[in-house]
């Protein structure tokens, strides 16, 4: 019987996400590919370090202990490495205790063009090249940006922070803005539309089946006095009052809704960020992730009107940067 992939929930990694790669990465970039690869070999047995996505990964994966009858979360790789250096991958998963065994090792080529095969909600890579073909592709992508702070409690909570425009929903409110800079005539134009949901963004099928979870933990919670719900999703974005509206009208319109919502009005982001310690936390903006990277697992999501200069300054398939080891 074939495996039942498209009744999971899947996240799509690079073991540049979820590991600490810049040793091996480093060997790439200045000796080129065979001395990376015998670098990887001769540590086959040399657990990586944990990376930026791992406590998200690590606590996605524990929904599975939870709900061990339909084990209802899946986690593959898509790697750029060869199949035999890509052993020391699994090895590192086995060493963690990540529940990691089916993917892709494509020798040099890009990964992306599998995230429909696995039935991925999410392809979370460290290489820009491959995010950007990503989401030119209109595929689910974020680019897993740096930060030499992975702090992983043992509470069993998993916290994710998502940004709303460009992000959970499209970016038809910031190409509103970016045509005006106006911010009157921008909650002007959400509250004339304000029983309007918005279409969805390229994380809505993230959002959505993990909020699916959510809903089962809140009910859990109900009928468990002491219990923790083992999910907990908010949402951090820049609009306010009145344009919050129109976030709540599409989020009913999803049937979602989040434990927190953050309307910051331009007060930055990681004022709430680092009192909420969210496991990972998804913008489409550089300039509202860059303050929280340096202590909050980050993930760039280049989609829609605010990245188009990016987006069509890279060629399809071209080198953002010379990061293949992903």
């Amino acid at each position: 019987m074939a495996y039942p992939i498209e009744k999971k929930l899947v996240v799509a990694v690079t073991s540049r996400a979820v590991f600490d790669m810049r040793e091996a990465n480093q060997v790439f970039d200045e000796e080129g590919t065979e001395k990376y690869r015998e670098h990887q070999l001769a540590r086959l047995d040399d657990p990586l370090a944990p990376g930026v996505a791992f406590p998200f990964i690590r606590r996605l994966l524990r929904l599975n202990d939870l709900y061990p009858d339909q084990e209802p979360v899946e986690v593959v790789v898509l790697s750029r490495s060869d199949p035999a250096s890509g052993r020391r991958f699994f090895r590192s998963c086995k060493h963690h205790g990540l529940a990691i065994s089916r993917g892709a090792f494509l020798s040099g080529k890009s990964p992306y063009p599998y995230i429909n095969s696995f039935n991925s909600s999410i392809f979370l890579s460290a290489n820009e090249a491959d995010v950007l073909g990503a989401i030119r592709a209109g595929l689910p992508a974020g680019l897993v940006l740096p930060n030499n702070e992975v702090v992983d409690g043992a509470d069993h909570e998993l916290r994710i922070a998502f940004d709303f425009d460009g992000v959970l929903a499209d970016d038809e409110a910031e190409a509103v803005y970016r045509q005006s800079r106006d911010l009157d005539l921008f909650a002007q134009y959400e509250m004339d539309n304000a029983s309007e949901p918005h279409n969805p963004g390229p994380l809505k099928d993230l959002f959505t089946k993990i909020g699916f979870f959510q809903k089962l933990e809140a009910k859990r919670a109900r009928e468990q006095p002491g219990y923790v719900p083992a999910v907990r999703i908010a949402i951090v974005t820049a609009r306010n009052a009145p344009a919050n509206e129109r976030v709540v009208t599409t989020l009913d319109a999803w049937g979602m809704s989040a434990t927190e919502t953050f309307f910051m009005g331009g007060i930055e982001k990681k004022r709430v960020l680092d009192a909420l310690q969210p496991h990972i936390f998804f913008d489409d903006q550089l300039a509202h992730l860059e303050p929280a990277a340096a202590t909050i697992p980050s993930v760039f999501v280049p989609f829609g009107i605010a990245n188009v200069d990016l987006l069509n300054n890279i060629p399809p398939g071209g080198e953002f940067v010379s990061e293949v080891t992903a």
